[in-house]
């Protein structure tokens, strides 16, 4: 399928004729040995638009693609196509570039080459070529398209760092003239050709690659590209590595102060001779867990290098360090004297911190330590290596009974473990003050509310009940789990330890894909069934999600620490498909949105069904996944995945508008201005600052929201300036600064008009429309929408439409504009715009002389923006059920309605509105006779 579809049995090909044929193949095909659904095998063939004959028809299909191609089954509800993954190109390409990212990860950068190499071999042209399926080919073939991309790139940069830049020239230049807005291709162009000694033909490329940029575009150069351009201009090598390689620090650590403070005691000054501290002690005391603590609060300008030891040979360990600290493949020697020289004298001169996990004596960690200035080794070991000569020794020892307690209290809750000291104590005893059994318990407690205190220890105190692991030392802690891990495959500990580079809740399917490189619902079943995750039902999307108590994730956190390295890695290999994916949902919610190109030219009645239900499947589909997106957004930041941080933040903005999900909002946006910050981005800062200050617009901040919108306009490139402005002018607005809100839409609008920025123009209509009250403006904003195919833009302008026809007493069109309105949020499942629609046609209800029609309307839309956390819009619709309540005379029900309404308006700065509810204070005071 990496080309035009081919069915091949040795040398026959048995390819479909027919095209309905070949894309029913397709469809089966992109999911091998997976169940597929009917409804959804008509939808893709078809098209979205299936005759009426559709199921029997595919019958027919399916009977004769049976002819030629064995193995699809008929089950419940649908078909399948039982082939092996392997066989399939598709497949097998994204097999292939998940095991060479791993050889890559693991340091073998010559192996990762060659095995994307034979993985893009598999390329015969464009995904899905002569598959006649728009459906399957946005689905599957541009995810593909870029994963190929992606890969081209990724073995470029392997090659360039083995040295063969000469060999990749004609390449690269393919590739430039294929994508020419490609900067990092452009980049790579450059450092080839100076790596292969052309300095001139690098200024060249650089010249015209910023001749493109600017022309195309009207943008300078990004950094990476600009630096590529100085390296040659001044025949500097690539910036030096700066190494973070230390596991992410444990959210609830406990106690350990005293250690602490010695290790923070022990650094040494610049210029310093270098320090080695030693942590012994049993195992399950906690060791690594404090090293990495410690290490996350040294800040050394250099970087932290991490290595895991155990029985691994120092020649082994070294080759890893070196690659850490930039030396290329082909620069480390074979033997270990040799290593050792090259590893001392590149970082002779840094300042660094290096943490050796887990080693088994002095011969081990002797040729690994660094000999700079300034330099801290922090070495974990169950014995004090007493023969490391200069090192000093630290040996730790279990929990005292008040660090016990605190940690049982962080894991389980301070609440319960407040509600019962003396069990709790008597637990903390039972865990012999080690920290694993103390998470053990902790986590038990936190997954099974029902239980006191008390009740586990009464079960610890049995002896033929007591876990194993609580009477035995560590290994006995950890061997429940320990023993399911190793009952596993090879793909279930694969799967389960990758998983542990997360710290979302749940996951879905895709997500275990990902970090598999393939198809992963037997693997997650599999895990299920041994009770290492659990099943927890369908999401809204229709996923069935997986989730695992806190200790499995700890655990195969460690798992992954200690066989493939830090969780960066993993993150990174599969941010591209969960940067994909929320791009495609952010597109969804907000189409043609600038810089999209999407231009459909339809009105909201002329957009099909499936499209719709895309539209509402984008929404469903960010619903499910939003906890698992939150994190991740953590999760890259701190890996020091910035990039990644900061899109998938500005990815899902929208979303968090469009649900009033104000505190996913907060958080992400949050997570992502450090991530933006630390990695230098103006143009990312300015947009993210742009999300923030309309989070505080929409929270009745404006002064904070003006401030944010000022600094976002000092970072602002070209094309973002307009957009920026505008957002300041809705503050203005909601602060009603009239003269200056119309000032900032006029220049906007005449901005977007002047750049062809067509979503531009119809928000800036939209807004001047609104503010001046002129319904041709509204209705010019209002085709501009369809014309862009976007019906949501379309469902507000209609709204406001309906506001000025209720306000020029024209009913009826007001109500045939707030019913079409009401219509487009409903098919597109958006219940926010559902219950402002609701607000509206209240006060048409009221118009119309129906308060009792009004006050169901009202109360709908309040139990809706109660059940998001929207204020605001709780507020309005309060306001308009105290009016339905005061039509139908129920005067003490209009006035506490009103009173509610005016502390919501007060509380949010809402001068309008609260104007608007004193005056029906008024009223309801004159019929009082008050």
């Amino acid at each position: 399928m990496l080309g035009p579809l081919r069915v091949l049995d040795g040398e026959r090909d048995l390819t479909p004729g027919p095209a309905k044929h070949r894309a029913l193949l397709a469809a089966l095909l992109l999911r091998p040995a997976r169940p597929v659904a009917v409804e959804r095998l008509i939808d893709e063939v078809w098209d979205g638009r299936p005759p009426a004959s559709a199921e029997p028809v595919l019958r027919v299909y399916v009977s004769a693609l049976r002819k030629v191609v064995e193995g699809i089954r008929t089950v419940p509800g649908g078909y399948l196509l039982d082939v092996d993954p392997g066989r399939v190109d598709a497949h097998r390409f994204e097999h292939l570039v998940a095991e060479a990212r791993r050889a890559g990860e693991a340091g073998r950068r010559a192996e990762a080459a060659e095995g994307l190499r034979e993985a893009l071999t598999l390329w015969r042209g464009p995904a899905l070529a002569d598959v006649e399926s728009d459906t399957l080919r946005r689905a599957h073939a541009v995810r593909l398209e870029e994963l190929r991309l992606t890969a081209v790139e990724e073995r470029v940069e392997l090659d360039l760092t083995l040295g063969r830049g000469a060999r990749v020239v004609g390449e690269l230049r393919a590739l430039v003239a294929a994508h020419p807005l490609r900067e990092r291709a452009w980049g790579q162009l450059i450092a080839a050709l100076d790596q292969a000694g052309r300095r001139s033909e690098a200024l060249g490329a650089y010249r015209e690659a910023r001749r493109l940029l600017v022309e195309e575009l009207g943008l300078e150069p990004g950094e990476d590209l600009r630096a590529a351009h100085e390296r040659v201009l001044t025949g500097s090598p690539a910036p030096r590595t700066v190494p973070n390689e230390t596991p992410p620090d444990i959210a609830d650590f406990t106690g350990r102060e005293h250690i602490l403070e010695w290790i923070r005691g022990s650094v040494p000054k610049a210029g310093g001779a270098p320090v080695h501290l030693v942590l012994h002690g049993p195992a399950g005391v906690g060791k690594s867990a404090v090293a990495v603590h410690a290490a996350t609060a040294l800040d050394l300008p250099d970087g932290r290098l991490y290595a895991s030891l155990g029985t691994r040979t120092p020649e082994a360990v070294l080759e890893d360090l070196l690659r850490s600290v930039g030396c290329p493949e082909a620069a480390i020697p074979a033997d270990l004297d040799g290593r050792v020289r090259l590893y001392r004298s590149t970082v002779g001169g840094r300042r660094l911190l290096v943490v050796l996990d887990d080693a088994a004596d002095e011969a081990q960690v002797r040729p690994l330590l660094p000999t700079g200035p300034g330099c801290v080794t922090l070495v974990t070991s169950r014995s004090p290596l007493p023969g490391l000569e200069a090192a000093r020794a630290l040996e730790l020892d279990v929990l005292d009974r008040d660090e016990s307690v605190a940690m049982l209290a962080g894991v389980a809750g301070e609440h319960r473990v407040r509600a019962e000291p003396e069990a709790a104590a008597r637990v903390a005893e039972l865990c012999g003050g080690l920290p694993l059994a103390l998470r053990i318990a902790g986590s038990r407690l936190a997954r099974r509310p029902g239980w006191t205190l008390a009740h586990l220890a009464g079960r610890l105190g049995d002896e033929r009940g007591r876990l194993d692991e609580l009477s035995a030392g560590d290994l006995a802690v950890r061997g429940s789990l320990a023993l399911g891990y190793r009952a596993l495959s090879e793909r279930q500990r694969l799967l389960l330890r990758r998983l542990g580079a997360l710290s979302a809740p749940d996951v879905a399917p895709w997500v275990a894909s990902a970090l598999l490189g393939g198809p992963a619902e037997e693997t997650l079943d599999a895990l299920a069934g041994a009770g290492l995750l659990q099943a927890r039902g369908l999401d809204p999307a229709g996923q069935e999600r997986y989730g695992w108590h806190d200790l499995t994730r700890l655990y195969a956190a460690e798992r992954l620490a200690e066989e493939e390295g830090p969780p960066a890695g993993v993150l990174a290999a599969v941010a591209p498909e969960i940067l994909e994916r929320a791009r495609r949902a952010r597109t969804l919610l907000l189409p043609a949105e600038p810089g999209s190109g999407l231009t459909l030219a339809r009105t909201a009645e002329q957009i099909t069904a499936p499209e719709t239900a895309l539209f509402r499947e984008s929404a469903r589909w960010l619903a499910a996944e939003r906890g698992f997106l939150v994190a991740t957004v953590a999760d890259a930041r701190r890996a020091g995945l910035d990039e990644v941080a900061w899109r998938l933040a500005f990815y899902l903005t929208p979303f968090f508008e469009l649900g009033a999900h104000r505190e996913d909002w907060r958080s992400t946006v949050e997570e992502g201005l450090r991530a933006v910050r630390r990695a230098g981005h103006r143009h990312g800062e300015a947009l993210l600052l742009r999300s923030l200050a309309d989070l505080h617009r929409v929270e009745g901040r404006l002064a904070d929201a003006a401030e944010t919108l000022r600094l976002a306009l000092t970072l602002a490139e070209t094309g973002e300036v307009a957009r920026t402005r505008y957002r300041l002018g809705l503050v203005h607005l909601a602060q009603d600064r009239l003269p200056e809100a119309q000032a900032c839409f006029v220049a906007c609008l005449a901005a977007f008009s002047a750049a062809g920025d067509r979503r531009g123009r119809a928000d800036a209509l939209r807004a001047l429309g609104g503010l001046r009250r002129e319904p041709d403006l509204l209705s010019r904003s209002l085709e501009a929408y369809r014309e862009l195919g976007d019906p949501r833009g379309e469902a507000a302008v209609s709204l406001d439409l309906a506001g000025l026809l209720l306000d020029a007493r024209r009913l009826r069109e007001a109500r045939g504009r707030a019913e079409h309105a009401l219509g487009l949020a409903r098919r597109l499942g958006d219940r926010l715009p559902e219950a402002t629609a609701l607000v509206v046609l209240a006060g048409i209800a009221l118009a119309e002389g129906g308060p009792d029609v009004a006050k169901q309307s009202a109360r709908q839309a309040l139990e809706t923006f109660r059940e998001h956390g929207d204020r605001g819009g709780a507020a309005r619709a309060t306001l308009a059920l105290a009016e339905a309540a005061l039509g139908l005379d129920e005067i003490d029900e209009a006035f506490d309605g009103l009173t509610r309404a005016m502390g919501e308006f007060d509380a949010l700065g809402d001068g309008r509105g609260r104007a608007m509810a004193e005056k029906l204070a008024a009223e309801v005071r004159r019929r009082r006779g008050v």
